[in-house]
């Protein structure tokens, strides 16, 4: 049988269960990645587990979050994550060596292989014809002890490219299309695959941008062949051994089909707050702006910054605009240094930045009130820049530029300068430096791991009880984040490895009060959450789960759920479950008390029943756990799971 190149891949990897979407089935994983804003807590969870050493071919853990080192915590933890990677045997990536994503396709990435990581843009591997998945730290702990991780069976959107990119038009408004067409929720429970003639025209770090934002879609990943152009960046970087050459069968069948004439395409851009709000750049031609950001995980590479910087050459950015320079990575801060672009855009009055995240997590360069912001980041959920009346466009590097230098949102194609042809750079051969190669196998037991005061101990949940009895402290509307759940930024981040101080923090942007709500319910049993469409979308930072058990939350009740925030839940024992009618959701009040019976026989395929109590009103709840996905919530999260079966 023809098979797709999702497929393909799933099946190398495939350990148990069946490939029919909406199915459980377990996958190993070759390769993890980890980052510090959420590796903190996989490593205390490999610390819980007793595991001696990683059993994956490749992990690493990489520090490009929280870069800014105000007081001790942030270095703390730097620290501490240096002695894991020691201790249980990764290689590590020292602070301001760049973003984990492109350092990882530079270093790592081999086509065919599959790699998990504790971040929701690691599709963007998928690029170079890996299957890459984001998901929680528990997750991705599970793959680093060498345990298959279990996942539904996704369906395989397949789109076709055709046609060559215009002039002034680039990769991100090729994902910007899809999410004009789709919205936030148009790859929930899918693989974006891309395949037809239009891909050879695509860089491999212009795939990188394609398949790290379809994170905003919801999709599962996102996968690209290994072809000529993948070959050539291998070969760019020294690491031609590790090419080989996949493409989906002829004649393979997707489930869902979508085509974009790439010629056809305009700039594009995403309106506050939402990467789903797509519009044309000449329908809001004129606001003017405060900010323009070019850099970020989702725009990493050499011709983003290249653009931007030829493009400048010569002029100067407008008066109150702010022109933001991010660096994804040491080694391409060097390349631009080399070619003379970063001398253009400081003479440009760009301001730089060390190479990391920052801004796009909310760690430093947050906008003036009320003021626009562009930037070519993934996400612009409200708040997520570190000011909570944000206003943040996303957009291209050209449309990006070409507003800082006039100072307004400007279609690029009206800046009246030719359009500049960037060349990527040669072969280059790779530093690692900045890189902390893992100890020898007999190495890993003499590490001891360095804590300081900020880092505490994982909590200890208890089993789900066969009764629960809870009010509704929260009622929420549909597309709410993780970061509204939990906020980013330099204020609450810090606090990534101290769950009980992080827990202050929860919804305190949409319900100030919730805290201690929820601490006062705590001892009485707990509490619920009830919530519409796409529950949890965004990062898969599990702080948004935790946190919230930690406070007592037993169960949420929500019209969707986004598949990563989803899985969170059920490795920390909180019960998900979604309204049979939806019109439930409408019935249902914040006050409102919920009793749930016999929870002891969850099981898959098994409907619950929700009382209300004061009318004995039944509402009927669905779910589409797993057996095993049962188990974790009756024991009280993976960490008691994996106790109890080891």
């Amino acid at each position: 049988m023809a098979l797709n190149l999702t497929q393909k891949l799933i099946a190398s990897h495939r350990v148990d269960g069946e490939m029919h979407p909406g199915e459980p089935v377990a996958m190993r994983f070759d390769q993890t990645l980890c980052q510090d804003a959420t590796g903190t807590l996989v490593m205390l969870t490999l610390e819980a587990m007793g595991l001696e050493r990683v059993r994956t071919s490749v992990s690493v853990q990489y520090v490009d979050h929280n870069l800014i080192q105000e007081d001790n915590r942030n270095p703390d933890d730097h620290r501490f994550l240096e002695s894991a990677a020691q201790r249980f045997g990764l290689w590590f990536s020292r602070p301001g060596n760049g973003i984990s994503h492109p350092l990882h396709m530079l270093y790592f990435g081999v086509p065919g292989e599959t790699l998990i990581g504790s971040d929701s843009h690691t599709p963007a591997a998928g690029a170079l014809g890996m299957l890459a998945i984001g998901a929680g730290g528990a997750d991705v702990a599970t793959a680093m002890a060498g345990e298959p991780v279990w996942l539904q069976m996704p369906e395989v959107w397949g789109v076709e490219l055709s046609g060559e990119l215009p002039d002034w038009v680039s990769a991100k408004d090729v994902i910007l299309e899809l999410l004009r067409r789709h919205g936030v929720e148009g790859g929930v429970n899918r693989i974006i695959e891309y395949h037809g003639p239009g891909v050879e025209g695509l860089s491999a770090m212009d795939r990188h941008v394609i398949a790290n934002m379809g994170a905003e879609l919801g999709a599962t990943s996102s996968v690209f062949p290994s072809d000529a152009e993948v070959r050539r960046f291998l070969a760019s970087e020294g690491r031609d051994s590790d090419w080989q050459a996949l493409a989906a069968d002829q004649g393979c069948d997707y489930d869902h089909q979508d085509r974009i004439e790439l010629g056809s395409l305009e700039p594009l851009i995403a309106r506050p707050s939402s990467p789903g709000k797509v519009v044309p750049v000449r329908e809001v031609e004129g606001e003017p702006i405060y900010q323009a950001y070019i850099g970020s995980s989702a725009n990493p590479g050499f011709r983003d910054f290249a653009m931007a910087a030829r493009m400048a050459e010569g002029q100067q950015a407008a008066a109150g605009v702010s022109f933001d320079i991010n660096p994804s990575s040491r080694a391409l801060l060097q390349r631009l240094i080399r070619s003379g672009d970063l001398e253009r855009l400081v003479a440009s009055g760009a301001r730089l930045h060390q190479a990391g995240c920052n801004g796009c997590i909310g760690m430093g360069q947050a906008p003036a009130t009320g003021q626009n912001s562009l930037r070519t980041t993934p996400r612009n959920f409200p708040g997520r820049s570190g000011t909570p009346e944000d206003r943040v466009w996303l957009c291209s590097p050209e449309t990006a530029t070409a507003s800082a230098l006039r100072g307004c949102i400007t279609d690029p194609r009206n800046l009246g300068i030719p359009y500049p042809r960037i060349e990527l750079p040669g072969r280059s051969g790779l530093d690692t430096t900045q890189f902390v190669a893992p100890p020898g196998d007999n190495g890993a037991d003499r590490a001891e791991l360095v804590t300081g005061p900020n880092i505490v101990e994982l909590p200890h949940f208890e089993a789900l009880p066969d009764r629960l009895e809870v009010p509704v402290l929260l009622k929420v509307g549909d597309d709410i984040s993780t970061d509204e759940i939990m906020p980013a930024g330099a204020r609450v981040l810090p606090y990534r490895s101290n769950v009980p101080r992080i827990a202050d923090f929860v919804f305190e942007s949409l319900a100030p009060g919730y805290v201690d709500s929820a601490r006062d319910e705590k001892a009485r049993g707990g509490h619920a959450i009830v919530a519409g469409r796409n529950y949890g979308q965004g990062s898969s930072r599990e702080h948004a789960a935790i946190a919230p058990r930690y406070l007592g939350l037993r169960l949420v009740v929500a019209k969707s759920f986004a598949r990563i925030h989803w899985q969170n839940l059920i490795n920390y024992g909180v019960l998900p479950l979604t309204f049979s009618d939806s019109d439930d959701y409408d019935r249902l009040a914040q006050g409102d008390v919920l009793v749930l019976e016999n929870l002891q026989r969850l099981a898959p395929g098994q409907a619950v029943q929700a009382r209300l109590k004061g009318n004995d009103r039944e509402i009927d709840l669905a779910h589409p756990l797993s057996q095993r996905q049962c188990e974790l919530i009756l024991a009280g999260g993976l960490v008691n799971w994996l106790k109890a079966k080891a």
